[in-house]
């Protein structure tokens, strides 16, 4: 190949790669939502939160998650980590949609997960017993609802989730809070203030 030909050949290329490299962390650049703090968190009765950092991306597990199996495959989306030095862990997950049309529908889709989930976990898991919870809607945005669900083994280890959805125009957000134990140690109403929070803090 003649020099000239080469040299422009691998101008093109460059060129090339320089507008890609430009066009493709648009999404990875986009300026995550606002995100819970620890001190957001149902409190504890004999342990603080600690939080993590705000992470891109969604977590590996929650692709095995029934509760959450709509959340993965989204481009735009940030995590966060929260635990306890005891039982108690929680996490929030917070997606920005193209336009508010997705964003409704995932919400959507996530709400109808959230309400089936301990069935199939059920169906899937012959050997626990599992119980889902509607704990209703909350007046924050466009909406949230939160929803809980126990699950107890044959052998006797017992734990409780409270998850919700919230939405706020194209951007949605999913809280789960975890903890060893039954509904009866579930704070239920602060959990609620929780997501209240958490989908007012994402704009």
């Amino acid at each position: 190949m003649p020099e000239r030909t080469r040299a422009a050949t691998l101008l093109a290329l460059a060129v090339t790669g320089l507008a890609v490299a430009l066009a493709a962390p648009a999404t990875a650049a986009a300026k995550a939502p606002g995100f819970l703090a620890a001190t957001d968190l149902p409190p504890h009765p004999s342990s603080s939160w600690t939080a993590g950092k705000v992470t891109a991306g969604v977590p590996q597990e929650t692709g095995a998650d029934e509760c959450l199996r709509a959340v993965p495959g989204h481009e735009a989306a940030w995590h966060r980590d929260f635990r306890t030095d005891l039982d108690t862990n929680a996490m929030q997950i917070t997606l920005v949609l193209h336009d508010t049309r997705t964003a409704e529908q995932l919400a959507s889709q996530l709400n109808a997960d959230l309400a089936s989930c301990a069935d199939r976990i059920a169906q899937q898991q012959p050997d626990t017993r599992v119980t889902g919870k509607d704990y209703g809607t909350l007046p924050v945005e466009e909406g949230a609802h939160v929803y809980g669900v126990h699950i107890e083994t044959s052998w006797g280890a017992s734990d409780v989730r409270l998850l919700s959805v919230g939405r706020d125009g194209r951007t949605v957000t999913v809280v789960n809070w975890a903890q060893l134990g039954g509904f009866d140690g579930a704070p239920v109403e602060a959990f609620k203030k929780t997501t209240t929070t958490a989908v007012n803090k994402l704009h």
